[in-house]
């Protein structure tokens, strides 16, 4: 089986009409996945740019694409009732014909918490309402008249040792982080460990992993080390448009791959 290629077409620096064009090129690329970001303002560039809410963003994705797995690296925990949450994923996964996968993390970017008036507190506040809504998520989701289409994988974003990646072990189907090679291979340890407290093969959760480098620097040696899928970021600064050019390379290599 062939590595899976992702790509986040990020919500920021670039009309709606862009973001549209780029989810359906990379689609007719050949891509694996298209994921949206929960934030309220860009994360780079200019920081009072252009930029879309997550939910919407994902809604349009669903009608615009046939094919491709679909979800957000990641849905914040804090900006919506964990319970809206599952059924906004839900109602979108009918949408999509079963393609959603409901990705969410405990979140960090302050500005967002403080312009739109959450309560941002510490880390350690936020993982504990992630852990307190992971179980109302999933019984939620076993509530909705009508379930979700398809299997509705949950995938947590982050990459902390102690909570984060026990809360991965017991809730997620699906694990996403940063990583170079050497860290990733330290971290997934970390979460074999906790799986085995819990008696859970780790091999049953997929491994969706990015860089901070150019991924293609570290993709034979991720792949090698087990990771399921490599995801890339792109943004809109490009003249208003999104660049392709890296996603193309990194499918090239995935199909000479093999």
């Amino acid at each position: 089986m062939s590595t899976r290629i992702g790509v986040q077409i990020q919500p920021q620096q670039a009309d709606f009409a862009a973001m549209q064009e780029a989810w359906r090129e990379a689609e007719e690329l050949g891509v694996d996945a298209i994921y949206t970001w929960d934030h309220f303002y860009p994360l780079y560039g200019d920081a009072d740019g252009k930029h879309f809410e997550g939910a919407t963003a994902l809604t349009a994705l669903a009608a615009a694409t046939e094919r491709v797995r679909i979800g957000a690296l990641v849905f914040c925990n804090s900006y919506r009732n964990p319970q809206l949450l599952a059924n906004i994923h839900s109602t979108i996964d009918h949408l999509s014909g079963g393609r959603v996968i409901l990705g969410i993390g405990a979140g960090w970017f302050e500005r967002d918490y403080d312009e739109y008036g959450y309560e941002f507190g510490t880390a350690p506040d936020r993982l504990r309402a992630l852990a307190r809504d992971l179980p109302l998520i999933k019984e939620r989701l076993g509530k909705l008249n009508p379930p979700p289409v398809g299997e509705m994988p949950i995938m947590i974003g982050g990459a902390g040792e102690k909570v984060t990646l026990r809360l991965v072990a017991e809730h997620a189907q699906l694990w996403h982080t940063f990583a170079d090679p050497e860290t990733y291979l330290h971290k997934a340890e970390v979460l074999a460990g906790h799986c085995a407290r819990l008696d859970r093969d780790p091999a049953t959760i997929e491994r969706v992993i990015g860089s901070r480098d150019p991924i293609l620097k570290h993709a034979d040696a991720l792949v090698d080390a087990g990771v399921t899928e490599l995801t890339l970021g792109v943004d809109g600064s490009s003249g208003g448009r999104y660049d392709l050019g890296e996603l193309r390379e990194l499918l090239q290599w995935r199909d000479a791959r093999g």
